[in-house]
């Protein structure tokens, strides 16, 4: 079969995402710090993501569910941890007990059910004021995991990326739950949490967001680099006629005669309908408003200023995550997760 490639790709910094975990693990002092690679590494590659973090000295991985556990279990090997975000189901038992990787027990039924099946070392989620995921706070958890060999104790922060007193509740919260509870480690801060100060990142902390380019508070502006760089291939070039319209429902107006460009690039793959008529692309320092509204496929880009772009031409999209986010209404978190299956991810 012929090399193929896809008429989009995203250009992924492999030295922004090592670079954006050491200055993480720097600001977490004496802590491990771990990744969360869940949601297939937030749309970049789990598998990708984790050997590259691996190589730098990561060594403690996050997934949802058992699904993506399987998928990264060849690359747990000695010293490594993977733990499974979302407990175990009944329907998990048989894959979690012979897997490599933890759960991350959530609830009495997940833990009774742990113990009744003679399950090994495990994790345990507190809640501690997110109310998600996790064993009350003000119950006695100590008595329901007694005698359990719990590797690490997690909870939570529902708030770290705002300025709240709900994140200094759940520090002291965990704070003596730590107190309480026997376990190897405690881990409580998110990459906003880590931002906090050192009193939040106890034993590990597991950064999600931050890895990837996203800047989840003000005090990680100017550290964190971007990482996804997505480009589209432009499908055609035409001129529009004064008082022509754009795209569905005929949102934009040519005030006078302009060139654009088509390109292969719609909600279908994440470039999402918030966007339209205020996204841009660019070539170079040239910057490209998205003209009309955003498709499922195809997505439109004034080209006036370039005659020289032509079919076949590649676009960047302006997607720095905190601009990207303004821009659309997206959070930062949405913007790298949604990213779909039909671009070619492209490591350097």
């Amino acid at each position: 079969m012929a090399d193929f490639s896809a008429p989009l790709r995203l250009r992924l910094d492999g030295d922004a995402l090592l670079a954006n975990w050491r200055w993480l693990k720097r600001l977490g002092g004496a802590a491990a710090c771990g990744a969360a690679i869940k949601a297939n590494g937030y749309g970049l590659g789990s598998t990708a993501v984790m050997r590259r973090l691996l190589e730098a000295g990561c060594r403690d991985f996050f997934v949802s569910n058992w699904a993506e556990a399987a998928v990264l279990e060849p690359l747990v090997g000695e010293g490594v941890s993977l733990s499974v975000l979302h407990g175990v189901r009944e329907e998990d038992m048989t894959v979690a007990l012979a897997s490599r990787a933890r759960p991350v027990l959530c609830t009495e039924g997940q833990i009774a059910r742990w113990r009744a099946a003679g399950g090994g070392p495990c994790d345990v989620m507190v809640d501690t004021g997110m109310n998600r995921l996790g064993l009350d706070w003000r119950g006695d958890v100590s008595a329901l995991v007694a005698r359990m060999d719990i590797v690490t104790l997690h909870s939570h922060l529902a708030s770290a990326d705002e300025d709240t007193p709900l994140s200094q509740d759940q520090l002291e919260r965990f704070s003596a739950l730590r107190s309480q509870v026997r376990a190897a480690r405690y881990s409580l801060a998110n990459s906003a949490g880590i931002c906090l100060g050192a009193a939040y990142a106890f034993d590990m902390t597991r950064p999600g967001i931050a890895l990837y380019g996203g800047v989840p508070r003000e005090e990680a502006a100017g550290h964190i680099r971007q990482v996804v760089f997505p480009e589209a291939q432009v499908l055609q070039r035409r001129r529009v006629r004064a008082g022509d319209t754009i795209g569905y429902n005929a949102t934009h107006r040519a005030a006078a005669e302009m060139e654009i460009a088509v390109v292969n690039l719609g909600y279908a793959d994440g470039y999402l309908r918030g966007f339209s008529g205020r996204g841009s692309m660019a070539v170079g320092d040239k910057s490209l408003p998205v003209v009309g509204r955003v498709s499922m496929d195809l997505t439109a880009v004034d080209v006036s200023t370039l005659p020289d772009i032509a079919e076949g031409d590649w676009l960047g999209v302006d997607y720095a995550l905190v601009e990207a986010a303004a821009v659309s209404g997206l959070s930062q978190y949405e913007l790298l997760t949604g990213l779909g299956a039909r671009f070619d991810r492209i490591w350097r």
